[in-house]
């Protein structure tokens, strides 16, 4: 339920906020006051389309706070735990638009996208616009609306899964039965390939160490030239090598240790030092060795990387890479020679997942077939009581072709309506008249939202095109479900108005500069002046008055009734 929303530089709201309750609350005042706003700043907190227009002229940001009671909305405490949201059964979404368009969003004061932001709005709040009836002329919405309306979520979820399934297996065997076809081709080019690339047999990390060992042996005489220069100063030198030097120094610490022990470190140091050194030398003079090791080393490196080279340009990869390229053909290869038991097993799993598929649209046509009796049957009852005499109104439910069928069923649904007794009820799409439209749309709303989950129903202006005592049916509907619900309705019909169980006015104010929209809850009195002036126009009358305190006590009557009935049945006892 929305218990309170704040707006500040919204269009031409400069700053109001509003505490709202249970029950029917109805926004009324005269053309252009700001009635809609109003419900186009809730659409905006609940994820609605945002941009620069929406900022209030000469202001930098436009601002909606909409703070709801979450007790017993399952939906939202479930999508609040899930994004680890903190709630005490309150939720308090708010919306930031810049006046370059840009938009913040937030949820109990945690930053959030306007995707995540619409799907918890979309179990907030519902609202219903006055040409509603525009969508519910189009296939996709009445579908839609009956599903919502019989909760066929699961059913619905599980032919989407269903058909994603058999779409994948179509896929598969359609790409398997195109490589069939040019498989005798590719399997000869495969083994070619895979020949030349046995013929090679390349291990792991062989191009590397073959590019290392191509650089040493071209810079063989070089890399021999300085091993020699190497050994013959650390032990070939005539004169002192280092080996000798550091020889000499290490007898002459151990002579200084045992006069002074401090120089028995600096012993064992040196002493480390010259085995190092020893280590060092054996260890060029085993590589200066190695160079000349094999003369025709060079060549044969050179011809192998020259292979693999070739190859990799072939396949357009690194040479590294013709290992993995292998491991793919082979794979390719095996796929390829077992294609026909490949092609049979997946035609046995789509056989199997067509039954699945046809099972689960066949329960949801026959749960759609259900709830659209009971929907035909609510909106022609509601059709006959907004002066419709003769009304009817069909949900029809027939096959899709077989080939049709798809992620939202086996199903094609339709809206049909007559108008009139005696004509054949026809597509809504082509009903005529605008009016007929209105109160059309408006019974297969109230119809649906009686079953409807949302704790807050918003209805704008949905009224239009209807007066007198249809008006007045109107408001009752909607006073009934206000009953079950929080509903919110924008009208300019004081029959619905009077029928509220709250009444807030709607006033556009001026200094001539500028212009802002205020809101003002009324008390009985001041319901009874708007109620009149609704009815009255500019100048309002005793009579107008009058009018408008009989109508407010005629709404209240059927609730007082049974309280004064149960009072006199406490008082005899």
């Amino acid at each position: 339920m929305l218990t309170h929303i704040q707006i500040r530089d919204f269009a031409i709201i400069d700053a109001v906020e509003l505490e709202l309750g249970r029950g029917l609350t109805v926004l009324t005042g005269e053309t252009g006051a700001g009635k809609s706003i109003l419900v186009d700043a809730l659409l905006l907190a609940a994820g609605g389309r945002a941009g620069a227009e929406v900022v209030r002229h000469g202001t930098d940001r436009a601002e909606v706070s909409a703070t709801f009671s979450i007790a017993g909305n399952n939906a939202a405490i479930e999508w609040l735990n899930e994004q680890a949201i903190e709630h005490e059964g309150e939720c308090v979404l708010r919306r930031v638009v810049a006046a370059d368009g840009r938009s913040r969003a937030y949820v109990n004061g945690q930053a959030m996208s306007v995707q995540s932001l619409r799907q918890l709005g979309e179990t907030l709040v519902d609202v219903h616009g006055q040409m509603e009836y525009q969508s519910l002329m189009r296939r996709a919405p009445q579908r839609e609306l009956l599903d919502r309306n019989g909760d066929h979520s699961p059913l619905v979820a599980a032919v989407a899964a269903q058909w994603q399934t058999l779409a994948s297996l179509r896929a598969e065997r359609d790409e398997a039965q195109a490589t069939a076809r040019d498989r005798t081709t590719r399997l000869e080019m495969l083994r070619f390939h895979l020949g030349e690339l046995a013929g090679l047999d390349l291990k792991p990390g062989e191009i590397e160490e073959l590019a290392i060992e191509r650089t040493r042996l071209s810079q063989r005489g070089r890399l021999a030239e300085g091993a020699r220069a190497i050994v013959q100063l650390l032990r070939e030198a005539e004169d002192s090598s280092a080996e000798q030097t550091v020889s000499r120094a290490l007898s002459i610490a151990r002579t200084l240790a045992d006069l002074d022990t401090q120089f028995a470190p600096m012993a064992r140091l040196i002493d480390e030092s010259l085995i190092a050194l020893r280590e060092g030398v054996e260890s060029v003079e085993r590589y200066e060795s190695s160079l000349d090791a094999d003369p025709g080393r060079q060549e044969w490196v050179e011809q192998r990387l020259a292979a693999a080279e070739g190859l990799a340009r072939k396949h357009r990869v690194e040479p590294a890479g013709l290992i993995t390229t292998r491991e793919h053909l082979e794979a390719e290869l095996s796929r390829l020679e077992s294609l026909d038991a490949s092609l049979e097993a997946i035609e046995a799993k789509l056989i199997e997942a067509e039954k699945t598929f046809r099972a689960a649209c066949s329960k949801l046509s026959s749960a759609r077939k259900s709830a659209a009796a009971e929907l035909s049957d609510r909106v022609t009852a509601l059709m006959q009581s907004l002066g419709m005499p003769g009304g009817k109104f069909q949900v029809s439910v027939s096959p899709l072709p077989a080939d049709s069928a798809g992620q939202h069923g086996a199903d094609d649904i339709e809206f049909l309506v007559s108008a009139n007794p005696g004509q054949p009820p026809r597509a809504l799409a082509k009903v005529a008249s605008g009016g007929e439209l209105s109160r059309i749309s408006l019974a297969v709303q109230v119809a649906a939202a009686q079953t409807d989950t949302l704790p807050c129903l918003v209805f704008d202006e949905v009224d239009a095109g209807v007066g007198g005592g249809v008006a007045e049916i109107v408001g009752r509907q909607l006073r009934t479900l206000g009953s079950r619900t929080q509903v919110l309705c924008v009208t300019h019909l004081p029959q619905v108005a009077s029928q509220a169980h709250a009444h807030v006015r709607v006033a556009k104010l001026t200094d001539g500069k500028t212009t802002r929209t205020s809101l003002h809850p009324l008390t009985d009195a001041e319901r009874t002046e708007e109620i009149a002036r609704m009815l009255g126009g500019v100048d309002i009358t005793a009579q107008a008055r009058a009018h408008a305190a009989e109508m407010l006590q005629a709404a209240r009557a059927p609730e007082e009734k049974p309280k004064a009935s149960r009072a006199s049945r406490r008082s005899k006892g």
